[in-house]
């Protein structure tokens, strides 16, 4: 087993959806120039696929956060290997049997590795990998698969929550800050707890409203910016200033409505504040929680490529870079108090003064 040493460094450049154009090539799909003939071969002749399949989770390409997170991997190693690929995207109801169908078509048609964004691809990954021994597959946000050729790429969402926490409850003037998960399901509950611990870390007495959009992600909980909406306007009129989200797509209605009420969003796993998307709200994205999910998909495309495929358990922290806390807003930087505190938070769970609780 052959593990990250170093995750490479968050860009601070925007995910740009339109910077490589695609062309339809089926429902839901798209694909860079990988989809010629001819397979990508590296210059020592260690890699003859024809380059990364990438598989989106809820939400799809465009939700400014998760998905698009993983794009920007896909986009960096096409760039830097010429490898191309095809992305594919879900569709609104769809079973565990038509995501095996989908990671087989890539499989089938040559792509490695194959990358299925999201816990929910366990299940297909499990199935489709031990079919294709040949091929290295990746899953982000689960490490229950186990096989010689699956990666699974999973992160210390924890500890980017609870410097979200300690940024909220130092930038709030009222005292009262929230949290809104997108589904409940234990991995958002892991955002919500290190939110928790950080916000009490400043100041135990700070009230803390929380609140889940949907039980299940077939309810939209992922991929409905009203209901991210609606939510962040309840916890506003009760009186939180600052909310962060982990809801994915519907985060984007969270975002929407906390700069519609002038208060603060703190964003998720992609930097929001720098989502072209997102530039009307911008100036109230106070940061972004960051999961590096680019980097996890860029790493192991990279190894791939480069003939060394990385399996077992790969995992982001903070010590690695794998996850951290967006700076890019100019009105959080001239916040020197909240700066200095989440500098100090970092560091502290680095050096293992801190642990971050992974449940409420």
């Amino acid at each position: 087993m052959r593990r990250i040493s170093r995750r490479t460094r968050f860009s601070q450049a925007v995910v740009a959806v339109s910077v490589i154009a695609l062309a339809a090539v089926g429902c839901g799909e798209s694909s860079t120039k990988a989809d010629s003939d001819k397979a990508s071969t590296s210059a020592d002749g260690k890699y003859s696929g024809k380059g990364i399949g990438l598989a989106y989770d809820i939400g799809g390409k465009g939700d400014q956060s998760f998905n698009d997170a993983a794009y920007a991997g896909f986009q960096k190693a096409e760039k830097e290997f010429g490898m191309g690929g095809r992305d594919i995207e879900p569709q609104d109801g769809e079973s565990d049997a038509d995501k095996i169908q989908r990671l087989e078509q890539l499989a089938k048609a040559g792509y490695n590795p194959i990358i299925g964004v999201g816990y929910i691809y366990a299940p297909a990954v499990k199935e489709v990998a031990a079919k294709y021994p040949k091929i290295t597959f990746g899953v982000i946000d689960d490490e229950q698969v186990k096989a010689a050729n699956v990666a699974d790429m999973v992160f210390s969402e924890e500890q980017a929550s609870y410097l979200a926490g300690v940024a909220a409850a130092k930038a709030s003037k009222a005292k009262h800050v929230g949290f809104i998960g997108g589904v409940d399901i234990p991995l958002i509950h892991k955002f919500g707890a290190g939110f928790k611990q950080g916000v009490q870390s400043v100041d135990p007495k700070i009230k803390i409203e929380s609140q889940y959009l949907t039980e299940t992600p077939a309810e939209g909980g992922f991929s409905s910016p009203d209901k991210g909406k609606e939510a962040a306007s309840g916890q506003i009129e009760k009186g939180a200033d600052v909310i962060y989200h982990a809801a994915g797509l519907s985060g984007q209605g969270v975002i929407s409505e906390a700069a519609a009420k002038k208060v603060w969003a703190i964003g998720v796993d992609s930097d929001q504040y720098n989502q072209s998307a997102l530039k009307n709200y911008k100036d109230y994205i106070l940061g972004s929680a960051l999961k590096n999910v680019g980097g996890a998909v860029y790493d192991l495309a990279k190894s791939v490529y480069e003939g060394k495929p990385l399996t077992g358990v790969q995992r982001g922290d903070l010590k690695s870079g794998g996850v951290g806390f967006a700076d890019s807003n100019p009105k959080y930087k001239a916040m020197t108090d909240v700066v200095a505190a989440v500098e100090k938070a970092k560091q502290d769970i680095i050096d293992g003064k801190v642990t971050v609780k992974t449940t409420d």
